[in-house]
C-alpha cells in the first residue's frame, strides 16, 4: 500500500502546476498551456501553479484538454499546487520581481 501510495504521489507531481511553473524551464509550461489553447496570455508567477491549472481548465474542450477530462484529478492537483505554491512564495515573488509573468503568446 505505501508503495502505491508513492507512486501515485510521484504521478501527480509530474502533473502538477507548480512543477510545471516553478521547477522546469519557463518554455515547457509555454509550450503545454500553447498545445491546449489555453486562453491565458500570462502566467504570474506568484501562485504560478494554481494558475497554470486555471489556465489548463480554461481551455476548449473539444481539444482533448487532460484537465477538462478528469475534473477530480484537476481539483487535487489544484490542491496540491496551492500547496506547493505557498511553502514556494518567497522564491516566487524574487522571480516575479525580476523575470516578470511567463508570458504565454
Amino acid at each position: 500500500m505505501k508503495v502505491q501510495a508513492v507512486m501515485l504521489m510521484a504521478l501527480m507531481l509530474g502533473g502538477c502546476g507548480t512543477v510545471q511553473t516553478v521547477m522546469r524551464n519557463d518554455q515547457v509550461a509555454v509550450d503545454d498551456l500553447k498545445s491546449n489553447k489555453s486562453y491565458c496570455g500570462a502566467v504570474p508567477r506568484i501562485y504560478s501553479g494554481v494558475m497554470y491549472d486555471f489556465c489548463s481548465l480554461h481551455a476548449p474542450i473539444d481539444q482533448g484538454n487532460k484537465y477538462n477530462a478528469a475534473l477530480p484529478g484537476w481539483a487535487i492537483d489544484a490542491v496540491a499546487s496551492g500547496v506547493l505554491d505557498t511553502l514556494l512564495l518567497p522564491y516566487t515573488i524574487y522571480r516575479q520581481q525580476t523575470d516578470g509573468s511567463i508570458i504565454i503568446n
